[in-house]
């Protein structure tokens, strides 16, 4: 900005043209700059920067030559407006394209720059995006290797901030309840800046190889997963009797972990030693009371967890050190997709939610045609309100209906963002006059110094409340109102302002609630869906990683990617307004809880279940049954959530989890096999924080058994008897059996082609679906001459009756999907390198299967 404004005004002096418009004309540059382009090498950058004097000068041109119509102009405005709405969906240099040619229609009215200056303007507006090019290029160069550097330096400042809450809650004088919440609020932003890190992470020049983008990935999800392991830890110690000499222990640990320098996160050993050494002694000693005798093992969590963080932060340092100078191209899958830098909101289910619903005839056009008819509605009916009340200052109208637009996607933070914008502006005026007030009109460089000190502020606000970046706004523009408004008439036109601004906002609202709406609920449901399919691939993965030590499957990505579909789901069910306890709206929270309790037991699952091990056949056959009756009952939660009808049920796996780890515990202990039986917890859990959540969302409960699944005493009865009639029917028909416990397959290729058929094997049978019948899981390969490795992409499988069954993803050439019905199947491959790819899969409907074998070939 001070860039900007310095060559403006140098350029105005040069080509004799008023100060003013030379400075609206190159500020709109840098404005434009900062908010719009965010590119990451040089050549984009450039490519961006360069771009804006263009769009820009020549709707000046055009303004200049339509000031004499009015109506014609206020007609180009709207269109230019609904314009920018339907060039954003095309990608990042369409929406600059767009938003450049509003701006130039908007300074070109508001400045009456005659037709005959546009040669000039131009020239200012090239020279000064140079010469923000130049300053960007010499200050911000971006260099990926310094990017994660400075990340990982953000990361330390949120364990710090973690590690201090920590000391403060374990002081005996401090208020615990407060202690405790902003426990809470640091472990929230640890995990907010963790998510963020781990999408830019995916970044393709963050690192050499992929190898390396794996483990940066791996030891900052260790990372956070300790910090958040010894929050808890200590906010259990809160409500416990401690030893003094144990609370000195942990406070001196936590000292040294907060104050550690960054190069030197290995000397958090030293002090997880002492905590340890003092937690022995606590418990041994002569005097240790019962109460007192109940922290060590919170005490110990924390020094165990202080030592794992160890090793996971100084790995993670150290390889974002040792990264490479230069950028380099890695084929790396993100897990988390970030939206402007932060973790995603209800923008990606909103989109599912418009695709789902326009996919047959002339609906097709709505995701292209909904926003634009959203902004040139709405400034249609703005325009002619504002130009009544001031024809001088319409636009503000405008700007309120662009920014409601922007950003938002539900009615609820359409209206938040209302209020943050009154609440901003009226904050906003009154430190704006103040200042005015108290620096004069005389003072030229003082009042330019607070504008830009404004803008800087309000941008560094923005991303934690859009009011704060409102505030600094409205600062910065009361300066410039001060060079031409008297002091009385300053109430008046900021008055203005908020009414303009607060119309502009209520009308576009109300635009986006009417034409081709979308429910807010069924958006919820959508991103509710979405955190179901992120559960559904890590027990998936899980399956895949403890049946094939050798897949290269990413269970920390995949817990990672839970992450990020909570924060769909909270960023949506958040009220408009907090009501106390007792009212109505209180579901969406409990159910929120839920699953952000379900998604702490996952990132713990991924972690401890991240490990080669070898059942036996027997506990193998007992844990593919777990997790084939969970993913069941995810696909019946989905399916809940899609249609709003309940019609199955949820099957309980914890009872069956408690038990197959009940059996290994009898095995030796040692490091693999606490890490087994933590997976196992953690996966127990999980399904309880789960069945509780479909429990809300409608489904009935109930419980599964090795033997089968049951629910009442009626249904046990049932299969006991039907137990012993096949018992007694067995040594018959052991022949028969054995010659139908065959599947055919008949396979063919894309263009459905039938070829040979052939005769699988399969395994007896060991699973049953939620409703009773036979489930089947197919699993295979997927491989072609292009990827020896495995293709990546996704299946779907289609029943005979063209309903879609089942779905899943493919991890490096692997798949699995379950709960298959018997009948005919086709299989679908979706892959980003090759044409959808067809294949029909029988499933026969006597005999029993309980997993068969389909590799394909694309």
């Amino acid at each position: 900005m001070v860039t900007s404004l310095a060559v403006g005004y140098a350029m105005a002096g040069a080509l004799d043209i008023p100060a003013m418009i030379g400075m609206m004309i190159g500020g709109m540059m840098g404005l434009m700059s900062a908010f719009a382009v965010a590119e990451n090498t040089w050549q984009r950058l450039t490519r961006a920067i360069l771009w804006m004097p263009f769009p820009y000068a020549a709707v000046l041109w055009l303004a200049a030559e339509l000031h004499d119509d009015r109506r014609l102009e206020i007609g180009l405005m709207v269109g230019a407006l609904a314009l920018t709405f339907f060039l954003a969906r095309f990608g990042q240099m369409y929406l600059l394209t767009g938003m450049m040619l509003f701006n130039g229609l908007m300074v070109g009215m508001m400045a009456n720059i005659p037709a005959g200056m546009s040669g000039k303007a131009l020239l200012v507006a090239l020279v000064s995006a140079a010469a923000v090019l130049g300053t960007r290029l010499l200050l911000c160069y971006p260099m990926p290797r310094e990017d994660l550097l400075r990340t990982q330096r953000a990361f330390v400042v949120e364990a710090r901030r973690v590690a201090d809450a920590a000391v403060e809650a374990l002081d005996p004088d401090a208020d615990q309840e407060r202690a405790v919440r902003r426990m809470t609020r640091a472990l929230r932003r640890l995990n907010v800046t963790t998510v963020t890190i781990d999408g830019r992470l995916a970044q393709p020049e963050v690192a050499a190889d992929p190898d390396m983008a794996e483990l940066l990935h791996r030891h900052l999800f260790d990372a956070e997963l300790a910090l958040r392991g010894i929050g808890r830890a200590v906010q259990d110690l809160t409500g416990l009797a401690v030893d003094p000499h144990l609370r000195e222990a942990l406070v001196v640990g936590l000292v040294v972990a907060r104050d550690t320098p960054l190069g030197s996160a290995q000397g958090l050993r030293p002090a997880a030693e002492i905590i340890r050494r003092q937690a022995d002694a606590a418990l041994n000693g002569p005097d240790a009371a019962s109460r007192r005798a109940e922290a060590v093992e919170p005490a110990y969590r924390v020094a165990q967890l202080l030592d794992s963080l160890a090793g996971s932060l100084s790995h993670w340092l150290a390889l974002g050190w040792s990264s490479p100078q230069s950028p380099a191209k890695v084929p790396f899958q993100p897990t988390v997709a970030l939206e402007r830098d932060r973790p995603a909101g209800s923008a990606a289910a909103t989109r599912r939610v418009l695709a789902a619903g326009t996919e047959t005839s002339w609906r097709r056009v709505i995701p292209f045609l909904r926003a634009p008819l959203h902004a040139g509605v709405a400034a249609a009916i703005v325009c002619p309100i504002t130009d009544a009340i001031d024809p001088q200052r319409f636009y503000w109208g405008l700007v309120g209906v662009m920014i409601t637009l922007f950003g938002t996607n539900t009615t609820h933070e359409r209206l938040r963002k209302f209020g943050h914008r009154m609440t901003g502006t009226v904050i906003g005026a009154v430190i704006g006059i103040a200042l005015l007030h108290l620096v004069g009109h005389g003072h030229v460089y003082v009042m330019l110094t607070i504008i830009v000190a404004g803008i800087t502020l309000g941008a560094w606000g923005m991303q934690r409340a859009y009011a704060l970046w409102v505030v600094g706004l409205v600062v910065a523009l009361v300066q410039l109102y001060g060079l031409t408004t008297p002091d009385a008439g300053m109430d008046h036109l900021l008055g203005e302002r908020l009414l303009d601004n607060g119309l502009g906002i209520l009308i576009a609202t109300l635009c986006a609630a009417v034409i081709f709406p979308l429910s807010g609920r069924r958006i919820t449901r959508e991103a509710e869906r979405g955190y179901v399919s992120a559960v559904d691939d890590l027990v998936s993965q899980l399956a895949l990683r403890w049946e094939d030590p050798d897949a290269p499957v990413r269970l920390r990505g995949a817990a990672r990617a839970l992450d990020s579909a909570l924060f769909q789901v909270v960023s949506l069910v958040r009220p408009l307004v907090r009501m106390p306890l007792g009212v109505r709206g209180r579901d969406a929270d409990n159910r929120t809880a839920l699953l952000t309790t379900a998604t702490g037991h996952a990132r713990a699952l991924a972690a401890a279940a991240d490990i080669d091990i070898d059942l036996a056949p027997r506990q193998a056959e007992r844990f593919t049954r777990i997790t084939t009756v969970l993913t069941g009952s995810l696909r019946a939660l989905d399916h809940a959530l899609a249609t709003g009808e309940p019609e199955e049920s949820w099957q309980r796996v914890s009872p069956l989890v408690r038990e197959l780890k009940a059996e290994l515990d009898t095995a030796p202990s040692g490091p693999r096999a606490e890490r087994i039986r933590t997976a196992l917890r953690e996966l127990a859990a999980l399904d309880d924080s789960l069945a509780g959540y479909a429990e809300r969302c409608g489904l009935t409960v109930r419980s599964a058994s090795p033997q089968g699944i049951v629910s009442s005493p009626m249904e046990r009865r049932t299969q006991a008897l039907v137990a012993e009639w096949g018992t007694r029917r067995a040594p018959r028909n052991a022949a028969a059996s054995e010659r139908s416990a065959t599947v055919t397959a008949t396979a063919g290729p894309g263009t459905g082609t039938a070829s040979p058929e052939r005769v699988l094997p399969v395994r007896p049978p060991t699973s049953a679906t939620p409703s009773g019948g036979v489930a089947v899981t197919v699993a295979g390969s997927i491989r072609c001459d292009r990827h020896p490795a495995g293709c990546a992409g996704w299946i779907t499988v289609i029943n005979g009756r063209g309903k879609r069954v089942a779905a899943g993803s493919v991890q490096s050439g692997r798949y699995r999907v379950d709960g298959l019905r018997p009948g005919p199947h086709t299989l679908i491959v979706s892959a980003s390198a090759h044409a959808p790819h067809a294949e029909l899969l029988s499933v026969p409907s006597a005999g029993g299967t309980g997993r068969i074998g389909h590799d394909m070939r694309l």
